[in-house]
């Protein structure tokens, strides 16, 4: 890469419900609106999200994507949340060859549009919405391993100030957020926080170990309690895969009366 990339992996919340005054989100507005204050502000953004999976790496390509609201139940000013943010058919196109250079399928889509995965945290990051976009899908495989060569296949992208999000939660079991909280789920959903971020901060790890554990992630402590199904985990791996090393730093939030976890990489300059 002509500079090495920004790379940030999010814990996105519930829904639109980070942009409605939940209060079950301040932590994570708080959390997104600084970041956003603090970043180097980036020429173009990837977002992989945990709300598309396709047979094959999808990377959106159309000029200026329309928004999917892909969510029900809330209130009407969900489905009328604006995020003009023009697309990138150039980035698009570069993104698919640098995944057909590492032997991995690729298409473009031109009509598919930004799903809440990319336009509600990017409302909190970069308001403005004048900073272009893509979002490269997940594989239906759910195939961790999968995840982690696709990040390490973007290592030979080419684009300055490149910032890659992986927009996911760090816990995500539908039924535990609608559950009282109490002393045993709480200490459960600890004990994969703290496995998930020891593996991706601990400098003593070696980077084939640090892959190893993220490949076999669901033998962790809690791991399939917190995460039944494992899309919204799997952004965290493609982050991985294109940085390769430690995080340089990790926040932890609650969410829901949940504990969530941020890790970013900084880039080059």
């Amino acid at each position: 890469m002509a500079t090495k990339p920004d790379i940030l992996y999010i814990s996105h919340g519930g829904g639109p419900l980070p942009l409605l005054g939940d209060p079950a989100h301040s932590e994570l507005v708080t959390q997104l609106t600084s970041l956003g204050q603090r970043l180097p502000r980036p020429s173009a953004i990837i977002v992989v999200s945990a709300h598309w999976e396709a047979p094959v790496a999808t990377v959106t390509s159309g000029a200026q994507p329309p928004l999917i609201y892909d969510y029900s139940g809330f209130p009407p000013e969900s489905y009328e949340i604006q995020y003009p943010a023009p697309g990138a058919p150039e980035l698009a196109t570069r993104v698919s060859q640098a995944l057909s250079r590492a032997g991995l399928d690729a298409v473009q889509d031109p009509k598919r549009g930004f799903d809440h995965g990319l336009f509600v945290p990017l409302k909190l990051l970069y308001p403005e919405a004048d900073i272009p976009c893509i979002q490269l899908s997940l594989l239906k495989s759910l195939d961790p391993t999968a995840h982690i060569a696709l990040g390490r296949a973007l290592q030979s992208l080419e684009w300055d100030n490149l910032l890659v999000i992986g927009s996911g939660f760090s816990f995500h079991n539908m039924k535990a957020f609608f559950e009282p909280v109490t002393a045993q789920s709480d200490a459960r959903n600890k004990v994969f926080e703290d496995w998930l971020t020891d593996t991706l901060i601990n400098p003593a790890l070696s980077e084939t170990e640090r892959s190893r554990q993220l490949a076999s992630w669901s033998a962790a402590p809690e791991a399939r309690y917190c995460h039944p199904r494992e899309e919204h985990l799997l952004p965290l791996h493609v982050c991985y895969g294109l940085a390769q090393r430690p995080a340089d730093e990790h926040e932890s939030i609650r969410v829901l009366g949940k504990r969530a976890g941020m890790f970013y990489w900084r880039g080059s300059r």
